[in-house]
């Protein structure tokens, strides 16, 4: 944690907070070297990449120089074995002031990578983990598609047995990185019925077959999104993550982290805009301006949709580590913190137009890129179907 409340905004005289587990003194100077990173090597271009629609690869293999995309990962595979550093890099990153960026980055390191390594062979680690950690390979996750969303077992793009592989036939849709990928960890159907089983995954490599499309979208400017197409690309047998047929398994055990690093994205997202807008009214404040009673109550409730939803996320993520049964708990952290962040962002953009100002682009940007908080990962009505079904209802 980087202190309490009015520690971070320098309010009153409170003594810096203890870590929360299950974070340590050494995961603050992380974050403390994350933070002055991410201050020097990415805010100040951020702009210039939501302008451009892209960001540079570089951004992403200067990450990966630190050892930062490899934190949840396996020393012997190039990794940092720290996935407590990992949920941190993911809150830090999100004070870029480009949720594209983070999204572009979160999604190799945080999404298409952890598969990999919890069901990929020694030969599949050595082929696209461990470059993928260095950044010599970039990586996209692959399930969405036009007529298949939330609903993962309504997905139609097959797979289809041939001598020594498989061809695919198919289309995916936003799908993050998905103009820069060299691969996808992709979900196909490898059995003609419908529904939860025959769905396999497979690391289809950019190639003869493999075409890619952008996406204009509402936020996210930073971050391309495509559609993928695939006709008739041939995927070699070595290519098959995990067990044929068992996709759906490995779909579950993704969501889990994806869900979290969406969860801390937010909160590392709302304490950035907090603090820019607690800035901005002490500003004014010193020039002689008295801070209304509605901006101070908008920033009290911001407050405390941070507080609540850190809190919230950070027992998730311990119960997660731990190898404990946290399906409810991660899924409430998704829950409170996607549309809360992105009514907070509006919040605070509305304490600017209160003033009679207009607010920094920054606003904005956060505004435009937490929208789809409820929505990717799982929408805000998939994850109270879970809920209800945890509690047997």
């Amino acid at each position: 944690m980087s202190g309490d409340l009015l520690s971070r905004t320098g309010a009153g005289g409170a003594t810096a907070a203890r870590p929360l587990p299950p974070l340590t003194d050494a995961h603050v100077a992380l974050r403390a070297e994350m933070r002055a990173f991410v201050a020097a090597e990415l805010a100040p271009h951020a702009a210039a990449w939501e302008a451009a629609r892209s960001f540079p690869d570089s951004a992403l293999r200067r990450c990966c120089e630190a050892g930062w995309v490899g934190l949840k990962f396996p020393a012997e595979l190039g990794g940092g074995g720290d996935p407590v550093g990992a949920a941190v890099f993911a809150e830090e990153l999100a004070r870029s002031g480009s949720g594209g960026l983070g999204a572009g980055i979160g999604a190799h390191a945080g999404i298409a990578l952890p598969p990999v390594w919890k069901f990929g062979t020694p030969d599949q680690h050595e082929r696209f983990l461990t470059p993928g950690i260095r950044g010599e390979k970039i990586a996209a996750l692959g399930i969405t598609e036009p007529d298949a969303g939330s609903d993962v077992a309504a997905l139609r793009t097959r797979a289809e047995r041939v001598d020594g592989g498989f061809v695919v036939n198919g289309a995916k849709l936003f799908i993050t990185n998905g103009m820069r990928a060299d691969f996808v960890v992709t979900a196909v159907r490898t059995k003609p019925e419908g529904g939860h089983g025959g769905i396999s995954f497979l690391l289809i490599e950019r190639g003869e077959g493999f075409a890619s499309s952008p996406i204009e979208k509402l936020g996210w400017h930073a971050s391309d999104t495509a559609e993928l197409a695939f006709d008739d690309i041939f995927v070699p047998e070595e290519n098959l993550l995990g067990e044929l047929h068992g996709g759906f398994k490995l779909i579950m055990v993704n969501f889990a982290w994806e869900r979290l690093m969406m969860s801390l994205g937010a909160l590392g997202a709302v304490e950035l805009v907090l603090e820019r807008t607690v800035d901005f009214l002490r500003a004014r404040a010193g020039r002689g301006t008295r801070v209304s009673q509605s901006s101070r109550h908008r920033v009290a409730e911001v407050a405390t949709t941070l507080e609540v939803g850190r809190a919230l996320t950070y027992h998730a993520l311990r119960l997660h580590l731990a190898g404990a049964d946290c399906v409810r708990e991660v899924t409430m952290a998704k829950l409170a913190t996607q549309r809360a962040a992105y009514l907070a962002a509006d919040s605070c953009l509305q304490v600017h137009f209160d003033a009679g100002e207009h607010a920094e682009p920054l606003l904005e940007c956060a505004v435009r890129d937490l929208r789809l908080g409820p929505i990717g990962g799982g929408t805000d009505e998939v994850m109270k179907e879970i809920l209800g079904k945890t509690m047997g209802l």
